[in-house]
């Protein structure tokens, strides 16, 4: 009915299945093959389908339409002009299959008037395969009757048995081909469907690991400024007082030259387990168990080291806790946080408070007090306070930081995070 490139498409490139025969295989191979070329070399194609149907319309217009023919004795030269009339206007069958088909009309007409009853006209077919494939379905009414009335006139001008044995045949042939227009047409519908699912899917892939990429870069960005920027404070306050004392007490100075070494030691270890995370293990994956997931009770270590940097620390605790260890990273980051910030900015003199509140149900609220400077932290791109924030964000919870209410003095950290939702 058709070109092999839209007939013979049994199967994609590259989806033929395992347990296929040989026979079945190497048909799907040659298929493919041929709708590769038809792909590249369209116009190519259809010449040689044309010049293929053409030359068997002129080799049947030699004598052998007599066998068939109502009346034998039509003048040759107009068998000739038929033949060619039906079988050259296939090379635009596939761009204009309906202009095609008119064009056929009037020598299918003229075909049933004489009784040639050639039987190229059963080149009709093709074009009508090729409307149920391209054009809408309710062009097969107007293209069944244009097929079908040249055999209701040479019926009716050219009796042979029953009328029946005219139209009945030809309305079935147009039928099927019709049937496997819509067939061809339904399943390259449904493989275009399937081939746009997969695009978009392979965009959505693409697009959620971009997003998870974003979202490591930003937990890792916190870390770091978390890690990096309180150590690095109390290592500068820890310089700042051995750099006093070495004058009047060296054993001051060594002391803070050996807790400026402590920091840096745990400084450089957990940059080290955070930077372990991004290198993937031998099977391909993340091993979790390097992520640096500080708890409170890592809080003394903390608390110990800013103290010994110069900040006096008081802690209050009311409950006990019992949150996740995500819940407690987070408050663990917001205090180391609070007191970095303290200690650059708060001023010689400054102490601070941390209370603690522990709820039954999980909540839990933290208030970091100083007695500093006050006032609005300078502004900048500094990651500080919205990483804070962020971590709050993270299990529904608020933060509110600046300066505290007059007359006191000095900066204020409140950190709450609700119950956690049940499972």
């Amino acid at each position: 009915m058709d070109t092999v490139p839209e007939d013979m498409c049994p199967t994609r490139e590259g989806t033929t299945p395992a347990h296929a025969e040989p026979l079945t295989q190497y048909v799907q191979r040659v298929v493919r093959r041929v709708q590769a070329f038809d792909r590249r070399h369209p116009r190519l194609w259809d010449l040689h389908v044309t010049a293929f149907w053409t030359l068997a319309a002129l080799i049947d217009a030699g004598g052998g339409w007599r066998n068939v023919a109502r009346t034998p004795d039509t003048p040759v030269p107009l068998v000739l002009a038929m033949s060619l009339g039906f079988s050259l206007p296939l090379l635009w069958r596939r761009s204009h299959p309906r202009a095609v088909l008119l064009a056929m009309a009037p020598v299918a007409v003229v075909n049933a008037w004489t009784g040639a009853a050639l039987q190229a006209s059963l080149l009709q077919l093709a074009v009508v395969f090729h409307i149920a494939l391209r054009r809408p379905l309710s062009a097969l009414w107007w293209t069944t009757a244009v097929v079908v009335a040249p055999a209701v006139l040479i019926a009716v001008r050219h009796p042979e048995g029953s009328p029946d044995e005219d139209i009945v045949p030809v309305l079935m042939s147009v039928l099927l081909a019709a049937a496997i227009g819509i067939t061809v047409r339904t399943r390259r519908n449904y493989t275009e469907a399937l081939e746009d699912r997969a695009r978009r899917l392979e965009i959505e892939r693409d697009q959620q690991a971009r997003l998870a990429a974003a979202a490591e870069r930003t937990r890792i960005a916190r870390e770091m400024h978390d890690i990096i920027g309180h150590n690095l404070s109390v290592i500068t306050g820890l310089a700042d007082g051995g750099r006093y004392a070495a004058a009047k007490s060296p054993e001051r100075a060594a002391q803070a030259l050996d807790a400026i070494a402590t920091t840096s030691r745990q400084a450089l270890g957990e940059l080290r387990r955070l930077l372990d995370v991004l290198r993937e293990d031998e099977t391909g994956g993340l091993n979790p168990e390097l992520t640096p997931q500080p708890t409170l009770t890592d809080l003394d270590q903390l608390l110990a080291g800013v103290r010994t940097a110069g900040l006096p620390v008081h802690t209050t605790v009311q409950g006990t806790p019992a949150i996740p260890p995500g819940r407690q990273l987070t408050v663990y980051r917001v205090i180391q946080e609070a007191l970095t910030n303290t200690l650059k900015h708060a001023g010689p003199g400054a102490t601070a408070t941390i209370a603690f509140s522990y709820a039954d149900t999980g909540a839990v609220t933290v208030t970091v007090t100083d007695t500093g400077r006050g006032g609005p932290f300078p502004t900048g791109t500094g990651r500080g306070i919205p990483g804070m924030r962020e971590r709050t964000a993270l299990y529904g919870g608020t933060l509110e930081a600046g300066p505290r209410p007059h007359p006191e003095r000095g900066w204020r950290v409140h950190l709450h995070l609700p119950e956690e939702p049940p499972q």
